[in-house]
């Protein structure tokens, strides 16, 4: 794909303001960099800043419960315009039955494994605070999925409650940190090729990379 006079991508391509959530990268915009990625690849990245009309897998129902939870494991607040659509880009991948290639012994097929996860979810909620999951307190959302966490490999509803963490957690983090909003916050430019990289080496940028305004905030720098 082409690149536009003035160097930057159509306004619909933008991944959002740049800076916006902590500025760590002030002015850092993946999106500007689709020029030099090749058609196929920056065709699928900035597809991920598309957000369909409807969903392709959940129910209105499940993508209330799906939103909720996925919200509380990455720690995103509400909406807002850097609000990383997590649960439509894991519909998109569920209604393509694209799995991670396996599945736990004693588990579902992810599709399925999702449907009954969401609604053991809101029955816990029923039960407990008498409303839906989605409809949950932040505190109580929160205290029913570490319960979930907290049972470990036990059973929850019949399945290994560990196992079921990790289908939510590696949905959710692939979503979340697949999405040019999240590559603007930790100044990731995205895909080398074909372009490359040629300044190789701690605290080495290539012009079109921006340099961290908080390193000392780097929690592999401090040694954690």
């Amino acid at each position: 794909m082409g690149r536009r006079a003035g160097g930057g991508p159509p306004a619909e391509h933008r991944s959002g303001s740049p800076g916006r959530w902590d500025g760590r990268f002030p002015g850092f915009d993946v999106a500007a960099q689709a020029g030099h990625w090749d058609p196929v690849t920056g065709g699928v990245v900035l597809s991920r800043l598309r957000i369909p009309q409807e969903l392709g897998f959940f129910t209105p129902a499940e993508e209330a419960v799906a939103t909720a939870l996925c919200d509380q494991l990455v720690g995103q607040p509400g909406d807002g315009p850097s609000r990383i659509p997590i649960v439509v880009l894991i519909d998109a991948r569920l209604a393509r039955g694209e799995t991670d290639g396996w599945r736990y012994d004693g588990m579902p097929e992810d599709a399925q494994a999702w449907r009954d996860t969401l609604r053991y979810l809101d029955e816990d909620a029923g039960a407990k605070f008498s409303r839906t999951f989605a409809e949950c307190a932040d505190g109580d959302q929160r205290a029913l999925i570490q319960s979930v966490q907290d049972t470990g490999s036990q059973a929850w509803h019949g399945l290994n409650a560990a196992h079921v963490w990790s289908l939510w957690t590696r949905y959710a983090c692939t979503a979340f940190y697949s999405h040019p909003k999240v590559w603007d916050e930790i100044g990731f430019a995205g895909p080398a090729y074909p372009r490359g990289y040629k300044n190789i080496g701690v605290d080495r940028r290539e012009p079109f990379e921006v340099a961290d305004q908080h390193p000392a905030d780097d929690p592999v720098r401090e040694g954690y």
